[in-house]
């Protein structure tokens, strides 16, 4: 099975308002501004608020909005400098602490991102955005009890929240409760057809019950709405491995590395090519770096193993799959058993 991405989704706030600025040029390119962001363009957007900041530097709702267009583009450094230059002006401004509170958690900084959602609590504990904000943290603590309590306080809070059901549903499918994550992952498309992560944990769920039709019809779908996301790419590569596809699902795993190199998975995954392809010592060097990541990879150990077997090279493999043993592999625990005693 594959299931190294389960996204957990990070809030997705739309701020357009304006609190009554009365600079008109400013507030012209602001509204400009804002027709830009509801129709995603994003770039754009970031430009014109820019312009209304030039016109007049304390019109805080311009770098709000601002700080969202740039997370939207992947650009968290950025918008947290923006929303922090805010901050600095007026600190009575809650959506700030807490679109800051997203940009800190997209970099990793969980510290700074707990202090931001401790600071408007009061304000924002009856807040669908700020639960998920907060579940996301648990999640990056790898507290999942804690995060499946905020993503349930999501979903009572508003049952229309499509990224607290995918969250939700990937704290599930961590636990191993599939059946659950696949009617949250099926309640979020209903809410928006085009989330991808959902359609990608739904191929993911497939694939650990061995469907490879359905597997492989989510995974097609995720990639028409996203279709250079590198997880997705070995997602489906893994699926063509087990249909016979090999040389495409080379061709996927390649492209998922090259966007991605350390992606334990696809690592795997290109190893597992070579394996099937009776060449297992060009699958020996993928296995190997997969494992030097040290991150849980379901089967790794099992696939490696069996790759120094075919090589003759025993003592490797019972070494190997005896380590995937401590590490709960259940295909290194059930060859360890058959070929070392």
């Amino acid at each position: 099975m594959k299931n190294y991405l389960l996204l957990v989704l990070f809030s997705t706030l739309t701020w357009v308002s304006c609190r009554n600025v009365d600079k008109s040029d400013a507030s012209f390119f602001f509204k400009k501004a804002n027709l830009q962001l509801k129709q995603k363009n994003y770039r754009e957007a970031i430009r014109l608020y820019d312009e209304a900041i030039a016109k007049y530097p304390d019109f805080t709702d311009a770098y709000l909005n601002k700080g969202l267009a740039l997370l939207q583009t992947e650009r968290a450094p950025e918008a947290y400098t923006v929303l922090s230059d805010a901050i600095a002006r007026e600190k009575d401004f809650p959506e700030l602490f807490l679109l800051r509170a997203e940009a800190a958690l997209r970099m990793g900084q969980l510290e700074s991102a707990e202090t931001d959602l401790d600071a408007i609590v009061k304000k924002y504990r009856d807040s669908t955005h700020y639960h998920v904000l907060s579940g996301n943290l648990a999640v990056a603590r790898n507290d999942y009890g804690k995060a499946l309590s905020h993503f349930d306080q999501a979903v009572r809070l508003d049952d229309s929240n499509a990224e607290a059901y995918v969250n939700r549903g990937a704290i599930y499918f961590n636990t191993g409760e599939f059946p659950l994550a696949a009617a949250d992952f099926r309640t979020a498309l209903k809410l928006n057809p085009g989330l991808s992560e959902a359609l990608n944990n739904l191929g993911l769920i497939e694939s650990q019950n061995k469907n490879w039709p359905e597997a492989l019809s989510y995974f097609d779908r995720a990639l028409v709405i996203n279709p250079v996301d590198p997880y997705y790419f070995n997602n489906k590569g893994f699926v063509l491995l087990h249909t016979g596809q090999l040389d495409e699902a080379r061709r996927l795993i390649e492209r998922s590395l090259e966007k991605k190199p350390e992606n334990a998975y696809a690592l795997r995954n290109m190893g597992l090519y070579y394996l099937m392809q009776q060449q297992p010592a060009e699958a020996i060097p993928y296995f190997e770096k997969a494992i030097a990541l040290a991150e849980p990879v379901d089967l790794l150990y099992g696939y490696a193993g069996s790759a120094y077997l075919q090589l003759h090279r025993k003592a490797e493999a019972c070494k190997t799959w005896q380590l995937g043993k401590v590490l709960r592999d259940e295909m290194a625990t059930d060859l360890a058993g058959r070929h070392c005693h």
